[in-house]
């Protein structure tokens, strides 16, 4: 697969703190700065053949303001392609700076800076005129603008951070020609255990799932940190780093081991206090030479559609949270936030095929990801592809049988392992989301992943060929790889093994196989176990629970003494070790 993208240029702003708002700067001690009610000041600080940068700094030389509004009006045909730390619009040369949730406070005395991007052609005349929520500011504390530096049309863009960016671009495939960030916290776990120095350099996702790892808790490094850590693992060449964003209202309805801290109606809290502090950090020029891809809320959709009134395996939490709407406003808001970004790169969790394989699910689940993508000010192109399987241990491929065989004239959709489904493993399931996805709507280009840390199922019990066509169940359970008791077991599954390593491009329309789940982090405690970030206990992982509806009241599969969620589980980290497939060296 191929794809070919324009995006927003690359962001890069001179600010002070990581929420975006500089430090408090006194007013010039001039006349026309003690009469004006602010002072701007307004910087070009790079210029290339068709573009530049540019810098404002606002002081606020009166009362104290909850929020603000800087317009100015360019004289020439400059337009704003890309802004950070404010909310831009433009409207023919009028221009519109407004103050974002995390900087709208702004005191007497204070000043905010915020940035943007934009193109122009001829000559890029500097504004001479501001005004604060309607009020005309002075400029640069004497009434003359910042003049630009000079250009030269024959020299490209600079590319040596941070203060001279280049116009950006989101790539085809953000996989692709990069390395992948392994995770020092995760990997000194793996390399800890014994043989674990065989995949301990293998990259995993950043699973942010609570407000305050945003900053680190518990003695794991936050964003900000694993972004610095990226860069010196970067080198000269191209890094992909995978975080997954997971901290919606209600979240995981339908998955008492994975609620989180947000109650179902705290959706400002979490666009205000979650979302907008993320996208302030991964603003950060220093930061925009790395390749930033996100997976957008796990299991958040697809409950909307499978377990909601109607459906025999209905949560009333998911009723809920349907009924409210705050999962899809949180994604879209995800989504647009995020998505502005020039170089993060969002992915939306598509469940597997286990879960939506079946038309019924699967239609109904692509519409609502396009509403979802297009809510609030959200678009398509906010989304750049799809994951599957996150968590999860479904198969990548079932060697020894598809869904169009048949045993003596009867269907394998019609065993009782397939009951019907339309796909039988997470490649066919990849495929066949992405072709739906472009039938309703989305680019021909979108990519998939497909997360491979947990679904190798090698080991001992692999079979090596097809099962006895005595019947069509004994073909399909002799054969299968995917050794669960049922498919909707999902929590710290026994007999799983590591799967197919992390690599590009590995499938026509799979954007990279990956390690989004880090192997050995537990998916939930076997037994209650007392916490402050909200999990519950969930029977699903007890090992003796007996089932439910959606796992066809089978056993739970699951392996006993398990830490919470996310928690190191040596054990399973040394059965999927084991049961690696392709098998470790």
């Amino acid at each position: 697969m191929r794809r070919t993208r324009t995006a927003l240029l690359s962001a890069f702003a001179m600010v002070a703190g990581a929420a975006g708002v500089a430090s408090a700067m006194t007013p010039a001690n001039d006349v026309s700065a003690a009469a004006a009610a602010c002072t701007v000041k307004y910087q070009v600080q790079s210029s290339w053949s068709g573009g530049f940068t540019a810098n404002v700094t606002l002081i606020n030389n009166a009362s104290a303001k909850s929020s603000w509004k800087v317009g100015w009006t360019f004289a020439g045909n400059q337009k704003v392609s890309q802004g950070w730390n404010s909310k831009i619009t433009q409207s023919g040369t009028a221009v519109t700076a407004a103050n974002e949730s995390y900087n709208g406070s702004l005191g007497s005395g204070a000043s905010v800076s915020f940035g943007f991007n934009a193109t122009y052609s001829g000559t890029n005349a500097v504004p001479t005129a501001f005004t604060l929520d309607g009020v005309a500011c002075d400029t640069d504390g004497n009434g003359t603008p910042t003049t630009p530096p000079p250009t030269d049309p024959t020299t490209p863009p600079p590319t040596d951070p941070p203060t001279t960016p280049p116009p950006g671009s989101k790539v085809d495939n953000p996989y692709a020609g990069a390395k992948g960030y392994v995770n020092p916290d995760w990997s000194a776990k793996a390399a800890a255990e014994p043989g674990g120095s065989k995949v301990a350099n293998q990259p995993t996702g950043v699973w942010v799932d609570r407000i305050a790892a945003i900053n680190g808790a518990n003695g794991a490094m936050g964003v900000r940190a694993h972004l610095d850590k990226a860069l010196e693992q970067k080198g000269s060449g191209e890094l992909a780093i995978q975080f997954v964003i997971y901290n919606l209202p209600g979240r995981d309805c339908s998955a008492l081991a994975s609620n989180g801290e947000l109650g179902a109606t705290e959706i400002d809290k979490y666009k205000t206090q979650y979302i907008d502090p993320i996208a302030a950090i991964f603003k950060d020029p220093k930061y925009a030479g790395l390749r930033i891809v996100t997976t957008i809320e796990v299991d958040s959709l697809p409950n909307l559609i499978t377990n909601v009134s109607g459906r025999d395996t209905a949560v009333p939490m998911c009723d809920t949270m349907k009924s409210n709407g705050n999962y899809v406003k949180g994604v879209a808001y995800a989504l647009k936030t995020l998505g502005a970004i020039p170089n993060v790169y969002n992915y939306v969790d598509a469940g597997h095929h286990g879960w939506l394989g079946w038309d019924t699910n699967l239609g109904p689940t692509v519409d609502l990801f396009k509403t979802t993508a297009t809510t609030d000010g959200a678009q398509l192109s906010n989304v750049h592809g799809f994951i599957v399987n996150t968590a999860n241990y479904s198969a990548l491929k079932e060697p020894y049988f598809k869904v169009t065989d048949s045993v003596n004239g009867t269907s394998v959709r019609q065993s009782k392992w397939v009951d019907w489904n339309q796909s039988v493993d997470e490649l066919t399931y990849a495929q066949m989301l992405r072709d739906k996805a472009i039938s309703a709507g989305f680019p021909s280009n979108i990519g998939v992943l497909i997360d491979t840390s947990r679904n190798g199922w090698g080991g001992t019990a692999r079979p090596t060929a097809a099962g006895p066509t005595t019947s069509v169940d004994a073909y399909v359970n002799g054969g299968r790889v995917d050794r669960r008791i049922h498919l909707g077991n999902w929590c710290n599954q026994s007999g799983a093994g590591l799967g197919e390593r992390p690599k590009a491009s590995p499938e026509p329309g799979i954007d990279a196989y990956v390690w989004m789940k880090p192997p050995g982090e537990s998916d939930g405690a076997s037994q209650v176990i007392d916490n402050d970030e909200g999990k519950g206990f969930d029977r699903m992982c007890d090992p003796t629970y007996t089932g439910n509806a959606r796992n066809g009241n089978s056993m739970s599969g699951a392996l006993a003494n398990a830490p919470l969620s996310g928690k190191w589980f040596s054990a399973q980290f040394q059965q999927l070790m084991a049961n690696a497939y392709p098998p470790l060296p």
